[in-house]
C-alpha cells in the first residue's frame, strides 16, 4: 500500500492475539517495511514484535537478528 498508515495498521493488526498471532502475516507486514525511515511504521514494527514476545521470545529474538531499525529494535526487546 501507498498510505503508510495502512501498512502500520497490517504490522499492528496482531497486537494482543498471542497464541493465535498469525506469525505468516506478522512477518510479512513487517518484512515489507523493514528498511523504510517511517517513524510510525518503525514504531509499529517494535510494538508488534514486543507484544508477541510475551508469546513466543525466540522467534522474537530471530526477527531482531534481521535488518531492523534502532528505534524498532529498542522497541522490541524490551521485554526480552
Amino acid at each position: 500500500q501507498e498510505d503508510f498508515w495502512l501498512r502500520r495498521i497490517a504490522i499492528t493488526l496482531q497486537l494482543g492475539f498471542k497464541e493465535q498471532t498469525d506469525v505468516a502475516l506478522l512477518e510479512r507486514a513487517i518484512h515489507a517495511d523493514r528498511s523504510t525511515k517511517e517513524f510510525f511504521i518503525q514504531k509499529a514494527i517494535g510494538w508488534a514484535l514486543r507484544d508477541y514476545s510475551k508469546t513466543n521470545p525466540l522467534w522474537v529474538k530471530e526477527q531482531l537478528t534481521k535488518e531492523l531499525s534502532k528505534l524498532a529494535t529498542r522497541e522490541a526487546s524490551k521485554y526480552l
